[in-house]
């Protein structure tokens, strides 16, 4: 690496580290100040308070990511024309793209930070709401008429589960189909075991129950069954314990597979899909800000700071505004939720790539 690109590089990386743990460390103090009092009011721990800010920080900075990058693109570059190093560069044959190359090509990399951030958000998200007592700790060992959705698309419908004893009575296991080639299938056992311990024999046994493999509209096939080992139910009792997670809880993948589940029983998930296709959008933001305010932090050489500033500032508040203007468009069925999702960032690449066309070089 040449000495310009490490000059480039590390002005950069200072900027965008200060950005990165600056701003999520404000919203952070400002959000404590707000309701330290109302947490201590409710009998929370000041340990538990702390620690729940721990959980918050990968959120904030999965959120302010795309800004701080923006910020060190914005007044890395700035400087440069404002005290005419851009200018020189130019006369040594150094064009402005050759120049900020590493800029371009550090944004890129934080693309993988950000969906880093994104799947550890909802991890810190979960467990801050349970510190806080937003979302209870279970300590209790039954749950009565509850229906959970488990992988590879079955559903169970459960009159009692009692966890000490490790037993479940009047279960419904269901997996719907896609036609005779791969039929709904429908198990019901009037009770269900637990065996703990060692494979092969660790799982849950059906007992006094029936299988049916649904065809077609006017065909089946059933047999019945004095107990049953299905290889699909493999939860643990304490798993069928859980209450069902919020969207912003969930990862990627297992935000994709509650959409599934919802789709198949014909709920609404256009707010949903927009939200999961999101979770990638966002951090593609990173090179798309870097592209958009390089080019824009020299049109206004020497203004100074306060112009790095409301560049920053104003692009970022723009950014969001967007997003969630097409989120609810998504929403709302009026564009396919992945075309919402990603189209801020292509309006805003559209305008990087007119701004890159203006810039001198």
């Amino acid at each position: 690496m040449k000495t310009l690109d490490r000059y480039v590089l590390r002005e950069w990386i200072k900027i965008l580290v200060l950005a990165e743990v600056g701003f999520p460390l404000v919203v952070i103090i400002i959000d404590l100040t707000d309701k330290l009092g109302s947490y201590l009011g409710r009998g929370i721990a000041k340990e538990a308070v702390a620690l729940s800010y721990v959980y918050y920080l990968p959120e904030v900075m999965y959120l302010v990511l795309p800004a701080a990058v923006l910020f060190a693109s914005v007044f890395t570059i700035s400087p440069m024309g404002r005290h005419s190093e851009i200018t020189a560069a130019k006369a040594s044959g150094i064009s402005f793209f050759r120049l900020a190359r590493p800029v371009f090509a550090a944004a890129a990399c934080t693309v993988g930070l950000g969906i880093l951030l994104g799947e550890m958000a909802p991890i810190g998200t979960l467990r801050r709401a349970e510190l806080l007592g937003k979302r209870p700790v279970h300590s209790m060992a039954t749950r009565s008429n509850f229906v959970y959705r488990a992988d590879g698309g079955w559903v169970y419908a459960i009159r009692t589960l009692d966890v000490g004893s490790g037993q479940m009575q009047d279960l419904i296991m269901e997996q719907e189909g896609r036609g005779p080639q791969f039929p709904t299938i429908d198990v019901a056992a009037s009770r269900a075991t637990y065996e703990g311990g060692k494979r092969p024999r660790r799982g849950w046994t059906l007992r006094g129950g029936a299988v049916r493999y649904l065809l077609g509209p006017t065909r089946e096939v059933a047999f019945t069954f004095d107990s049953l080992r299905i290889r699909a139910l493999k939860e643990k009792p304490v798993d069928l314990l859980a209450e069902p997670k919020a969207p912003d809880e969930m990862r990627y993948a297992e935000l994709g597979r509650y959409v599934d589940a919802l789709a198949r029983s014909g709920s609404d998930t256009k707010k949903l899909r927009v939200e999961r296709a999101l979770k990638l959008a966002v951090p593609f933001t990173c090179i798309v800000v870097a592209l958009f305010g390089a080019p824009l932090a020299i049109s206004g050489p020497r203004t100074g700071t306060a112009w790095g500033v409301a560049v920053g500032l104003g692009t970022t508040l723009i950014f969001l505004v967007l997003v969630q203007l097409t989120k609810a468009i998504g929403a709302g069925g009026v564009l396919p939720p992945l075309v919402a999702a990603w189209l801020p960032n292509v309006m805003f690449g559209s305008a990087a790539l007119w701004l890159l066309k203006k810039t001198q070089t």
